[in-house]
């Protein structure tokens, strides 16, 4: 049985490993203040070599296989920094719950500049790097699936409501 997410187990391992990324998804706007619920952690990493060695080590201590339909186990994989690399997205499953490797996030301008506008969240004494609320919109715009369109007029909402807090903080 696949275990349930825990955001603060998957966290803990990226960063004893050193592993350099942005929390992106459904997960980064739960961290907003959005009321969207999700069962997974997407993550955007840095395609660094070095960063994807330290990547693959986490991979390995977090027992990551791969989500497939069928098969709640998930398959088993080596998770080696050229695989990884070669992969635009890898969907996983890990002893700390699902976890989604995207290297190329719809509407998104890479790692570099969703790096240079996300905001810093401390969650359990650990230092995430969060999408801006904005990048988080963008890219469910972009992918326009269902589940994204569902939850974007709660992300609407919840950019005007910081814009107006932020606005009133200025006058």
């Amino acid at each position: 049985m696949p275990a349930a997410l825990n955001p603060q187990c998957l966290f803990s391992v990226l960063d004893e490993h050193g592993v350099e990324y942005v929390l992106i998804g459904g997960l980064a706007a739960v961290l907003h203040g959005s009321t969207a619920m999700t069962n997974d952690a997407d993550i955007l990493p840095d395609a660094d070599p070095d960063n994807l060695e330290r990547l693959g080590a986490a991979l390995t201590e977090l027992q990551a296989r791969l989500r497939v339909d069928g098969d709640p186990e998930g398959v088993a994989f080596d998770p080696h920094p050229s695989l990884i690399a070669s992969m635009a997205m890898l969907n996983m499953t890990t002893r700390c719950g699902d976890l989604v490797l995207t290297f190329t996030p719809s509407g998104l301008d890479g790692y570099t500049g969703v790096r240079g506008r996300a905001v810093v969240f401390d969650v359990g004494g650990l230092h995430i790097h969060v999408a801006a609320l904005a990048d988080i919109i963008a890219s469910k715009q972009a992918a326009g699936r269902p589940k994204d369109h569902a939850t974007l007029p709660i992300l609407h909402a919840l950019q005007e409501e910081i814009d107006n807090s932020d606005q009133k903080r200025e006058e």
